[in-house]
């Protein structure tokens, strides 16, 4: 049975009893089956799987973004028993912020580009919190998918930075069976463009080029923020109506 750990204390009380290796999978909830697959991912390679659900509000630059999250806890809770987690923790706000956000992790660099050249602070935030969970739970391992390409890279060099003794694991991502990458945003597409979201991957695989993979999709009618190449990697974020949706696929050389 899965032990609900909601504060701390509990937390640190699970954590001491247990042995053996730990996987963990830091989430906002709303869970779908892009969830699912890093919490198998974590059950193959981990004695014993922690999950936790916060949705954090320093990585929100937008006020209403926040207050339109979704929160679906009991069917989270659902799905992360059906896929074997041991505890799942749901801290709050003043238990993770007891400095209210006095002290932040900041990268200088690859941060300000791409989504953080839109999203001001965002990554200060994700990259704070997600130091505050692996030093509370002290995985072996944690998960993390590549949807999130900028932010699993970002993590994974602030781990080599601060020398944290954990696996950073990226689990390649799940989609539609028409190519839209899964991702809680999606349930507040309207059907009309939900019907047309999967031109969003189409295109970024598709098109000889970053520039060419923005033109067809303004031509398309999607409000592109930004198409561009980096590393191994063609990253995009646009918006279809006021629902903001983010991609990425490997470059094909």
């Amino acid at each position: 049975m899965i032990s609900i750990l909601r504060t701390i204390e509990e937390l640190n009380h699970f954590r001491q009893k247990i042995s053996g290796t730990v996987g963990f999978v830091p989430t906002m909830g709303a869970l779908h089956e892009g969830h699912a697959s890093l919490l198998r991912q974590a059950r193959k390679q981990s004695d014993h799987v922690i999950l936790s659900i916060f949705v954090n509000p320093t990585q929100f630059n937008d006020s209403k973004d926040l207050e339109n999250y979704p929160r679906t806890l009991e069917t989270d809770q659902i799905l992360a028993e059906r896929e074997g987690v041991d505890a799942l923790f749901i801290p709050q706000y003043n238990d993770l912020y007891p400095d209210h956000y006095l002290y932040e992790v900041i990268e200088k660099k690859w941060s300000h580009l791409f989504c953080g050249a839109y999203r001001e602070g965002h990554f200060n935030g994700v990259l704070t919190i997600v130091l505050k969970l692996l030093n509370l739970v002290q995985p072996h391992s944690a998960f993390f998918g590549e949807k999130d390409y900028q932010q699993l890279r970002l993590i994974q060099e602030m781990v080599k930075a601060f020398f944290l003794k954990v696996q950073i694991v990226p689990v390649e991502t799940c989609r539609e069976a028409d190519g839209l990458a899964m991702s809680s945003r999606n349930v507040r597409l309207t059907p009309k463009d939900r019907q047309r979201a999967p031109l969003f991957h189409q295109c970024l695989k598709s098109a000889p080029s970053a520039q060419a993979a923005r033109q067809k999709l303004e031509e398309h009618g999607f409000r592109v923020e930004y198409i561009e190449d980096w590393e191994n990697r063609r990253l995009g974020a646009l918006y279809l109506g006021a629902v903001r949706l983010i991609d990425n696929v490997k470059i094909e050389h």
